[in-house]
């Protein structure tokens, strides 16, 4: 299976394509946003970064290796201004997800409900039971969104991030628990 569309009530969660480099490449190139990623990311972000990232994600995105969405506002601007990606285990009963979101957007609750669809689709679509997620122990917003839709912290472990942060916080994402976030009135449920 390929990556569906999905929508919320702000935005419209859509598969990656070449065309998305332009916008990835203005909103991505952000200090505030790769300090916080694996050192595996260039830094500084070369000006061909976007396209070259989209071009080696193509072939895993037909083959449902990996599900990637952008996260595209119903409202102006009507470009990517982030992106959530999920990898699926070689058994497809686990998986991890990433995210990322332009600073301009932050603080507006736009990724938590992203994420509300995405786990809405690796739950009741891929029928998954759980996937993993982690980030850097200083990202305080990608922590209060896990909290919000349903992960669960299982400790630490160590990943080198381009702001000299290795410590990162590990934390999985049931099917239960997420169906419990779900259901109880709260931020996954707020558009």
């Amino acid at each position: 299976m390929q990556t569906p569309t999905l929508e919320t009530p702000r935005l419209v969660l859509r598969p990656l394509s070449l065309d998305d480099a332009p916008a990835i490449q203005k909103y991505f190139n952000n200090w505030n946003i790769i300090q916080h990623l694996n050192a595996g990311i260039p830094w500084p972000y070369p000006d061909d970064g976007a396209e070259s990232f989209i071009r080696s994600c193509l072939p895993k995105l037909e083959t449902g290796e990996v599900y990637m969405w952008v996260l595209v506002p119903k409202t102006e601007p009507r470009e990517a201004i982030g992106l959530i990606d999920f990898g699926v285990t070689r058994n497809h009963h686990h998986g991890n997800r990433g995210f990322w979101l332009a600073e301009p957007f932050w603080g507006q609750g736009l990724m938590t409900e992203a994420v509300a669809a995405t786990n809405d689709f690796i739950f009741g679509v891929l029928k998954l039971e759980k996937y993993t997620v982690c980030n850097a122990v200083v990202n305080k917003g990608s922590r209060r969104i896990k909290e919000k839709t349903g992960a669960r912290f299982i400790g630490y472990g160590e990943l080198a991030h381009h702001s000299g942060e290795t410590e990162i916080e590990i934390w999985d994402v049931t099917r239960e628990a997420w169906l419990a976030a779900k259901s109880s009135p709260g931020p996954a449920n707020a558009p």
